[in-house]
């Protein structure tokens, strides 16, 4: 069963892909990922605060920024590390920077290609709070920032998005036009909560589950006839199933970390092994050979993508 795939640009033999995490953060934990089947691996990221904190015109810190030690890479070091797994790894190694600011990540995206990063991943996650800026200048920035980095180095750009823009579809073609090599979809915000003993703000962490994927493959479905770029699903794939659904819909590859988190390297194992019988049982050779076979375009009712499935749920009795 061929179960290899192109993504980025990069020819991958397994669509698993291990997500932006700690699992990285070893050559060992590193290791372990490639021998149990990831097509790729995608570092912790780099956020572009440690590296060239935003400030105000008078000097003054525009967001504070927690200090260094709580984050274990600073961009040395981060370079350091993608050398050395560089050095252990087969598999292609990608480096991620996570933030908003255009001039951080045009600073460090040729570093990492030195280094041997083999693509870079933008996470781009901001919260605009200030009323007087626009969707559209936020878009505009994000825009600029990409073509910016994809100029600045040789190696393949994605873009980890949000699902929170008004035209998914017109963003994602114009990253396109911008350099892109490829979308994930899609970041997942760490919402915080309230202490009421203590009248504080709490920060919270709670992995992914399968019921996320379904905003995904809406998406995937949507944006895969109408991109030429690679596209991958990041949050709530947890079974073989799930991806099979993501590689349907038109995902290239899927991105995993809380299911490795929750059970360890050997569940890419059980993963690929899943598909390798999905697929075999549906007579499929190759994973080319149904990829996107559910997208908009080719699926039997692509209205269940859209305003339709709403409208039907609400008007089908309950069990």
């Amino acid at each position: 069963m061929n179960l290899a795939t192109t993504y980025l640009g990069l020819n991958l033999r397994s669509p698993l892909v291990v997500g932006a995490s700690p699992l990285c953060d070893s050559a060992d934990g590193a290791r372990r990922l490639q021998d149990a089947g990831a097509g790729a691996v995608v570092l912790r990221s780099l956020f572009a605060e440690q590296v060239s904190p935003a400030v105000t015109g008078d000097g003054s810190s525009l967001h504070p920024f927690p200090e260094y030690a709580d984050y274990q890479h600073a961009a040395v070091p981060y370079l350091r590390h993608v050398d050395h797994l560089k050095q252990h790894l087969s598999i292609p190694l990608v480096a991620s920077l996570n933030g908003h600011q255009r001039a951080a990540w045009t600073e460090l995206a040729p570093q990492f290609e030195r280094a041997g990063a083999d693509a870079i991943e933008l996470n781009f996650y901001e919260i605009v709070t200030d009323p007087a800026r626009s969707a559209d200048q936020v878009e505009s920035e994000m825009l600029a920032t990409v073509g910016a980095v994809a100029a600045a180095v040789k190696i393949p750009v994605s873009v980890k998005l949000s699902p929170y823009h008004s035209s998914l579809a017109q963003l994602a073609v114009a990253m396109e036009l911008e350099g892109a090599a490829g979308l994930v979809l899609f970041n997942r915000f760490y919402q915080p909560d309230l202490d009421l003993e203590r009248m504080t703000v709490r920060q919270q962490l709670h992995l992914s589950s399968p019921d996320e994927l379904l905003l995904r493959l809406r998406w995937l479905a949507i944006l895969s006839p109408r991109t030429r770029i690679s596209l991958a699903a990041g949050g709530g794939i947890h079974t073989a199933g799930d991806a099979v659904k993501a590689l349907l819909t038109g995902a290239h590859a899927v991105q995993l970390v809380s299911v490795v988190l929750r059970h360890g390297p050997h569940v890419l194992t059980t993963i690929l092994q899943g598909i390798s019988q999905w697929m075999a049982g549906h007579e499929y050779g190759a994973i080319d050979e149904f990829r996107g076979r559910l997208n908009h375009e080719r699926s039997p009712d692509p209205a269940a993508f859209e305003r339709a499935n709403y409208i039907r749920v609400l008007h089908s009795p309950i069990a």
